[in-house]
């Protein structure tokens, strides 16, 4: 047998030892030596990569989500940094639900994942002297650490003790994002505000009050004025909490 051939062998046998056999001729005490050393380290990070989500499954459920992941996904990258990328994925593409499963488990994984990446993300802040000083007159920037999301579920919320089984009737909006002080913070937004942000960042206006005046042109505001007023006093926070520039 080539040595590629034996390499596939015994990964096959490390991700599932259950029903792949080991190459030949090599001693069960050191198979179980990388049978443990493959599984610990993936559910080490795992379960530090998603803390809530594992806080609210038994330790056996937990457990068996951890195999299986590394029985069947076939994971893209080789770095330790992606692997709740590519846990994440298998939660979306190739997990058959089990009823240890709750309704919101990938919306939590994702919000999870998405702490994680702007974390390690290489994007930077602007700098301060990039601030506009007249947000109405002049267009913001949006920062690329800045993430806008939606959720049926609040995800923000749930934990061991809060576990709703059905959504809510509206959902949720987030502003997730990175600070000044390089820490990941989350602010509770709506979907008027979310839509200013996508306005601004589409850059199809030149000014942040024209970006209010489309925003309220979409929305038929019976008082442009008064969005344009209330508007500004919310980039203003949006300015000062480092996600408009």
């Amino acid at each position: 047998m080539s040595f590629i051939k034996i390499q596939k062998q015994l990964a096959d046998h490390l991700r599932n030892p259950d029903v792949h056999s080991p190459p030949e001729n090599i001693e069960d005490r050191r198979l179980n030596i990388y049978r443990d050393l493959v599984f610990n380290n993936i559910e080490s990070f795992l379960s530090g990569g998603f803390p809530i989500l594992h806080s609210i499954y038994s330790e056996e459920n937990w457990l068996n989500l951890v195999r299986d992941f590394i029985k069947i996904h076939k994971a893209e990258s080789p770095y330790f940094l992606e692997i709740s990328q590519e846990f994440l994925r298998y939660l979306q593409e190739e997990r058959v639900a089990e009823n240890s499963d709750p309704a919101f488990l990938i919306e939590l994984a994702h919000y999870e994942w998405v702490e994680l990446a702007l974390d390690v993300s290489t994007d930077v802040l602007p700098t301060q002297d990039k601030c506009v000083e007249d947000l109405l007159e002049q267009l913001p920037t949006v920062s690329p650490l800045a993430w806008c999301l939606s959720y049926q579920f609040p995800v923000h919320k749930i934990g061991p003790d809060y576990q709703p089984e059905t959504p809510p009737e509206s959902p949720t909006f987030l502003i997730v994002y990175r600070d000044g002080n390089q820490q990941v913070q989350f602010m509770e937004s709506n979907a008027v505000t979310i839509r200013l942000l996508n306005i601004i960042a589409a850059c199809e206006v030149d000014s942040g009050k024209a970006a209010l005046q489309c925003l309220a042109g979409e929305m038929q505001h019976p008082n442009p004025d008064e969005l344009v007023q209330m508007g500004h006093q919310i980039m203003r926070q949006l300015q000062q909490s480092s996600i408009l520039f």
